[in-house]
């Protein structure tokens, strides 16, 4: 009996996978198409979209049979935005301790990370990098999003941040001691490391969650307590050791970097790219570009920090640090755009309240000195190769992934055009606004 019923099971599962399953197409009618950043916008066209692949774009205002019709007339259409550091299981505003109270847990994290995940898609943005989190909440929400479960954009991410003792990823600074040693001694924060060997290990217990980056904190930051300050903190053996071990099992290294010194050795040890940069000199910036080595700048963060100095968010000590960093808001993203270094747009969204990530064209602009064009190449094009998934989105090409936004205005001479969504599809799906 049992034998003919696992005969009938397997057999309507194979016509179950025999049967094709209808083809979804949308017609998405837009009244200016922006293929490619760096290239002429076209006039009125329409993607086609089947399956969530752009299958051809027609001159004009089209629509095969049975097609879903998006009509995005008055519109411009353009790539999806990428966010190439995200934090989306952290919100702003939120005390320093907050994830020390006992209602914070990783399975509560990840909750947090899926809300951020449709904020942040309705904001325009199709695909990000969320550069540090909690390992399990990272990838669960990351899962999540991908199986259709729930809306959001393509993420991928990097869980924890490989950090030194008493450095920005060391999360008992500034704790009791008592506190200190339990938490050292129960071995949970296996990112921080030290001496080569070490840290290629911390790497591996990283990657063994299954992330998609490794990141590590070259320098001191200026959200922790810590007072080493934000120049280099671990050594370039280190750094070597880990930039290496991330590109042996075939992952990319980002590295959180502002003082000069730090960045430096970041880029000499292979680091992909550096996020923040924020006092970067003459000299990292001609490393940069010898190395290929990305620019992450995240202008946002200052807006964060500006938002939220002096209401009791952060500690005395970062408020000090946060400071030094407002007086060179900008420049070193002028200084390496001048010089030719390859920019992708990134955020630093959670020290910024999330949804605002579109503000980051407009501050490329005015304080980094782009050109609109400019800045909307590295929140596309940049960003997608930053990512490796330049084959797959960053422009709207035949055979891409259906990643697009539609928005009121021309983003390539108005950067604030990114902050007017009508409308978001991330891998042919569509985002829910409302």
């Amino acid at each position: 009996m049992m034998r003919k019923v696992l005969i009938a099971v397997a057999t309507m599962l194979a016509s179950t996978a025999a049967t094709p399953l209808l083809a979804e197409t949308f017609a998405i009618q837009a009244g200016h198409l922006i293929v490619d950043a760096a290239k002429p916008e076209r006039g009125a066209s329409t993607v086609i979209v089947t399956d969530g692949r752009i299958v051809r774009i027609d001159d004009g205002a089209t629509a095969p049979a049975g097609a879903t019709v998006v009509d995005l007339r008055d519109r411009t259409v353009l790539p999806g935005l990428i966010d190439v550091h995200v934090h989306l299981t952290s919100n702003a505003g939120e005390p320093w301790y907050k994830g020390l109270t006992p209602g914070y847990s990783e399975p509560y994290a990840a909750t947090i990370g899926l809300k951020n995940a449709l904020i942040t898609a309705r904001a325009g943005f199709t695909t990000v990098r969320d550069l540090g989190g909690l390992p399990a909440a990272s990838i669960a929400m990351r899962d999540a999003v991908k199986d259709g479960g729930f809306p959001g954009p393509r993420i991928l991410v990097s869980g924890p941040a490989l950090s030194i003792i008493g450095g920005h990823g060391d999360g008992t600074v500034g704790l009791n001691p008592d506190l200190r040693h339990a938490i050292d001694a129960s071995g949970e924060q296996f990112w921080v490391c030290t001496g080569p060997l070490e840290c290629a290990k911390a790497v591996r217990r990283v990657a063994a969650y299954g992330v998609d980056v490794i990141k590590f904190h070259a320098t001191g930051g200026v959200l922790d307590d810590g007072k080493i300050g934000l120049e280099q903190h671990f050594t370039d053996e280190e750094m070597k050791a880990i930039c290496d071990t991330a590109h042996q099992l075939g992952l990319k290294a980002a590295a959180h970097a502002h003082g000069p010194k730090g960045i430096a050795a970041a880029v000499r040890a292979g680091v992909d790219s550096i996020e923040h940069g924020t006092f970067v000199d003459d000299a990292g910036v001609a490393l940069m570009k010898a190395h290929g080595t990305y620019y992450s700048a995240t202008l946002m963060a200052f807006s964060g920090l500006q938002q939220y100095l002096g209401k009791g968010v952060f500690t005395a000590n970062a408020e000090t640090k946060g400071r030094a960093t407002l007086a060179v808001w900008g420049k070193g993203l002028n200084r390496a755009y001048k010089a030719g270094v390859p920019i992708a747009l990134g955020t630093d969204a959670a020290v910024y309240p999330h949804g605002r990530n579109g503000e980051e064209l407009g501050l490329m602009v005015t304080k980094g000195g782009m050109t609109p064009r400019d800045a909307l190449i590295a929140a596309t094009k940049g960003g997608a190769d930053l990512l490796g998934l330049a084959a797959e989105t960053g422009t709207l090409d035949v055979g891409k992934s259906a990643d697009l936004i539609a928005v009121a205005g021309d983003p390539l001479v108005d950067p604030a055009a990114v902050l007017k969504i009508g409308y978001v599809m991330v891998e042919g799906r569509p985002i829910p606004l409302k």
